[in-house]
């Protein structure tokens, strides 16, 4: 009878333990779920671009813009994802030194957000989910759609969680032959930043101490799971979407005085990337998504450098690049209110 002693022990150590990450768990998730008060400055529609629209998944219209000169005069084609509370009118603020160097610039607003359609019931936040992804695959589908574009060598540039789905469709798709990102983050990697720092609020330093790094990732990974299936979702696992990455140019850029995404963060997401990553370019004195803002001309030379390599790629675009509208397959082992948006001003 020894043995059904030590076994009813274990079982109530681990029902406690469970209980804890529950009790935890339930305890971050309003902190999670909270939204970012974001102060996006509205840009003003281009009479330089077409305006676009394309079929999205759960049959939704995604809008956007797009500004494209002769295939015999481009560099390449930019597909430009933009921050939360953005809209794809925003893009030149970012991409005009691209503009002006020889590549074409398309833009989309993300489901919810600007001129795209809405999903009934999907509050966005700044985390990525699969709606953003699929939104992203559905525009480089769109783009693989026109034969205007088609053969056009592909970059995507993203800001913030744009970047964040802009770096999980170039894991996804071959047809991505580069990728750049400013103020970039994994959900896990940021979300157990502000975790620890909430926790502080509760917990004396020298019990965080105590805490057993695994302990503190299965609570997390618990809050996760139980806000995937309240708002009926997945959170794609970007660290193990960067694994299946193809080697090509990655360039990552971070505020130095970003409140949101520390640069260390970003950096994390570096070198989850392994090779591909061409490093982190930290702008000192920039907050989040204002690098450009601090160094243009610094700015626009790096995503220059980065995306020439589209002009210079002599081999053909891949067969089985085109991406499919559908919910990814790789997103089937990831987990599964207001916006936080207002205007600048």
């Amino acid at each position: 009878m020894g043995w059904v002693l030590v076994l009813s022990i274990v079982a109530g150590v681990l029902l406690v333990d469970m209980l804890i990450h529950l009790g935890f768990a339930l305890l971050i998730l309003p902190f999670f779920e909270r939204p970012v008060p974001f102060s996006v400055e509205p840009s003003e529609p281009d009479p330089r671009a077409e305006r676009i629209s394309f079929p999205g998944s759960d049959g939704l219209t995604l809008r956007g813009s797009l500004f494209v000169r002769p295939e015999e005069e481009s560099r390449g084609l930019i597909l430009f994802c933009p921050e939360h509370c953005g809209d794809h009118w925003s893009a030149m603020n970012y991409c005009a030194g691209l503009w002006d160097a020889g590549f074409d610039i398309m833009s989309f607003a993300f489901r919810n957000q600007g001129e795209s359609d809405s999903l009934p019931g999907y509050e966005p936040r700044h985390w990525l989910t699969s709606h953003e992804l699929s939104d992203t695959l559905s525009a480089i589908r769109y783009i693989d759609s026109r034969p205007d574009l088609a053969s056009r060598p592909l970059g995507v540039f993203g800001i913030s969680r744009g970047g964040c789905a802009a770096l999980a469709a170039g894991s996804l798709t071959p047809r991505v032959r580069a990728v750049a990102c400013e103020g970039v983050f994994s959900t896990r990697s940021l979300m157990r930043f502000y975790s620890l720092r909430w926790a502080s609020l509760y917990l004396p330093q020298w019990a965080l101490k105590l805490l057993p790094q695994w302990h503190i990732n299965l609570t997390l990974q618990l809050t996760l799971q139980l806000s995937a299936w309240k708002r009926g979702l997945r959170y794609p696992r970007l660290e193990s979407l960067l694994k299946k990455i193809p080697p090509r140019p990655v360039l990552m850029i971070a505020g130095g005085r970003d409140t949101y995404v520390p640069e260390n963060i970003t950096r994390s997401v570096c070198e989850a990337a392994r090779s591909s990553c061409n490093g982190v370019w930290v702008v000192p004195s920039a907050r989040h998504n204002m690098a450009r803002r601090v160094d243009p001309a610094g700015y626009d030379e790096r995503l220059e450098q980065l995306f020439q390599a589209l002009s210079s790629e002599s081999s053909p675009r891949p067969e089985s690049s085109t991406a499919s509208t559908d919910q990814p397959a790789e997103l089937q082992d990831s987990e599964d209110s207001g916006t936080g948006c207002r205007a600048a001003g």
